[in-house]
């Protein structure tokens, strides 16, 4: 009978996460992995190029998942601004509604980001991160001054410190392993202190 690929795919991506979360990629490998999945090396690069292949499988669909949310979103605050009387709905969602909708579904693959990712081209997630999201937060707040709120000038270096201690902040709960329980309760917490310092920054009462 010929040999079910679909299951045979499934179950050589269960053996790779298993090995990248319990090792990181550089130490992991590909003889281990294929143990875990009941097959040689060669078996299993019938399914993937090469052990950087396999890490990028495992973590791509969270980043594209991130990416998307952000640019819905950065299009749904845009056109909140060109309504009046906004500014209750423009702070309605936040970072920490990224986490529970896109990151909390996927821990397993962001704990490989945040993790287990040295030696790969994501090792330095919450930088290059931070790097994409300053320059939509700059913009946001030129159209915020164009619009008459004071909001406050800010150098780039400024806003990549605060962007990163706020990010920083936010994924904390997830990476040490936290309840679901814990992180909603972390997670309003970080939203309680750093909210007011965005809205002041934002030029919002």
């Amino acid at each position: 009978m010929p040999r079910d690929k679909s299951a045979s795919h499934m179950k050589v991506n269960k053996a790779i996460k298993e090995e990248f979360l319990e090792k990181g990629f550089e130490a992991a490998s590909v003889r281990s992995i294929g143990a875990r999945a009941g097959m040689t090396s060669a078996g299993l690069y019938r399914h993937y190029a090469d052990k950087e292949a396999m890490f990028d499988a495992m973590v791509e669909p969270l980043i594209t998942s991130l990416k998307e949310w952000v640019e819905h979103h950065t299009r749904k605050k845009y056109e909140m601004l060109e309504e009046e009387d906004m500014e209750m709905e423009l702070f309605g969602e936040t970072f920490l509604d990224l986490i529970r909708e896109v990151i909390l579904p996927r821990r397993d693959e962001f704990k490989l980001l945040m993790e287990g990712s040295a030696g790969t081209k994501y090792e330095n997630f919450i930088h290059d991160f931070v790097e994409e999201n300053q320059k939509v937060f700059l913009d946001a707040i030129r159209s915020m001054k164009k619009r008459g709120y004071p909001a406050v000038d800010m150098e780039e270096g400024e806003l990549h410190l605060l962007l990163s201690a706020y990010l920083t902040a936010c994924f904390e709960p997830i990476v040490h392993g936290y309840s679901i329980e814990q992180i909603e309760k972390y997670l309003n917490t970080v939203h309680d202190f750093f909210m007011p310092g965005w809205r002041k920054i934002m030029g919002m009462k």
